[in-house]
Parts: C-alpha cells; structure tokens; sequence
C-alpha cells in the first residue's frame, strides 16, 4: 500500500515538473511574439505570465491531480473558487521567490543563478504541495459547498 502511495506520489511530482516545462515554454514563446508585436516588456510579461498560469492550472487539474478532485467537480472544466485558490499559491510563491532571491543574493552573498536555482527548487516544492494539498482536492471543494 506504501509503495502504490509513493509511486503516486512520483507520477505527480514528474508530470508537475513536466507540464512546468511547457508552462515555462508558453510564457516564454508568448513574450517574444509580443515584444515582436510591439508591446512593451511589462505588458508582454503580465499576459505570457497568466498564459502560462491558466495552461498550469488546465493541466495540473486535468493531468497532474484529476483523482484528487469529487467527481462532480471534474466535470466543469474551470472552477473559480478553484483557481482562485491557484491564483493565491502562485502569487505567494512568487512573493516567496523575491523574497528569498533578494536574501540569497544581498544578505548571504551568493551569485545569482545559484541563487535563482535554489529559489526554483524550493519555490517548486511549496507550488507542489501547495496545489496537491489545497488548490486540487475533494476535501477543497466540499468545503465550498458547506460554505454556499
């Protein structure tokens, strides 16, 4: 039974990091094709941001967390309440990644792609468990209903 738990576990991990890659590839391809297009860094970044947002949420609920959500809820292809939890995560690990970029680099000293690498990998740690224990579960979505 452990063993069937932890290879879950693995398959989740692998196919977050995974659908990352396309996310990163999305934000990425976006951004260039509108500073092509004219539009300024800011605005480029604000929109390939939130593509690449939305696809995350797509398909982590889809691909990465379908078993962890009622079946009722998968059904709809987008929960508000449900990405506005996601939303939340993603704006805190951002904040969490300035955070401990600024401190890395400023206070601790170290260079910055060491430090951007150990921000990535703890910041991917928390979306992990952030998004598997609250934005993607049925225990998550029973207690909206309670709540309507």
């Amino acid at each position: 039974m452990r063993d069937k738990k932890n290879t879950n576990l693995v398959a989740q991990l692998f196919k977050f990091n995974a659908i990352g890659l396309v996310n990163t590839a999305i934000d990425f391809a976006l951004f260039t094709l509108l500073l092509i297009a004219g539009l300024g860094s800011f605005g480029a970044q604000v929109i390939s941001y939130a593509a690449g947002t939305t696809n995350s949420y797509i398909m982590n609920k889809t691909i990465t967390f379908p078993a962890q959500v009622s079946a009722q809820e998968r059904r709809f292809f987008f929960n508000i309440r449900q990405f506005m939890r996601f939303a939340a995560l993603n704006l805190g690990v951002l904040s969490l990644s300035l955070v401990l970029l600024s401190v890395l680099i400023s206070v601790v000293g170290l260079p910055p792609l060491l430090s951007k690498l150990i921000v990535t990998i703890v910041t991917i740690s928390v979306n992990f468990v952030g998004s598997r224990k609250w934005v993607f579960t049925e225990r998550a979505y029973l207690n909206e209903k309670l709540e309507a």
